[in-house]
């Protein structure tokens, strides 16, 4: 048995305000120490991570059909009015259902893990993209200096397309505490160092991927026991940061594959 929904009819509600809030200011969820996740498929990523969310949501005209899928998902469901659903969402064509879950307690960083180390992306879709290629290719540690798009942002979430429950998760650093990670750091950068497919690659690794107009700061270059540029035989000055991550946390792990 699924518990009786909710019904909310009303702008003034108090719910509706702390969702519309959640899902359209970026650093809301600090506020609140809540998530909003936004769609099925995230949500169902979400589920299949293994997430509990405490409250679904649902437009009026679509909870018939999330009875039979997502109605025990959560301890409480709520059902909001179609005309006030696109109050809610951030999307040009919103989603009919969402999530909100709590915010995972902030952790230190931990020095042994595989890490990718953010500084100062500012694109929302690169940082999602990057969490995403993080997770798929082994790296359990995402390390994001401030001035990095917020991780738990409704257009990181989107990205990363449920990455984010995969990962351990620090942000709001600043260089000096990358010190305490232990593992060797590879920085990136369009041209000094060794070029990535001659390169022999440590396991486990960090790789510190920089902003997208200035690159790796000299704070992090100091701190990168190697650099590591991609080669680009087509001539392009440099690459997508995240494209550049994807081949290189790729190359990390066929190197460990074939090491192993």
């Amino acid at each position: 048995m699924h518990a009786t929904p909710a019904f909310i009819q009303s702008r003034d509600n108090a719910l509706l305000k702390e969702l519309r809030r959640l899902s359209q200011d970026s650093s809301a969820y600090r506020k609140q120490g809540r998530v909003w996740l936004e769609g099925d498929h995230l949500c169902s990523a979400a589920l299949a991570r293994g997430q509990k969310p405490a409250i679904a949501v649902f437009s009026e005209s679509f909870w018939p059909q999330a009875l039979a899928e997502y109605a025990r998902a959560a301890t409480k469901n709520v059902v909001i009015a179609d005309v006030l659903w696109s109050d809610i969402s951030a999307l040009e064509s919103p989603a009919p259902m969402g999530f909100v879950l709590p915010l995972p307690e902030a952790e230190g960083l931990d020095g042994r893990m595989p890490t990718v180390v953010l500084d100062r992306l500012q694109d929302a879709g690169n940082v999602g993209s990057i969490l995403r290629s993080a997770s798929a290719f082994g790296f359990t540690q995402v390390a994001a200096l401030k001035g990095t798009a917020a991780l738990w942002s409704g257009k990181v979430l989107r990205a990363g397309m449920g990455a984010h429950f995969a990962l351990r998760l620090v942000e709001g650093l600043a260089p000096a505490d990358i010190d305490r990670l232990e593992v060797p750091l590879l920085a990136t950068s369009s041209h000094e160092g060794d070029f990535l497919h001659r390169a022999a690659l440590p396991w486990p690794c960090g790789w510190i991927m920089g902003h997208e107009g200035q690159g790796v700061s000299p704070a992090l270059q100091q701190r990168a026991r190697r650099h590591i540029r991609i080669a680009q035989p087509g001539g392009e000055e440099s690459l997508n940061v995240g494209a550049a991550a994807a081949i290189c946390l790729h190359a990390s792990a066929a190197a460990r594959d074939s090491a192993g």
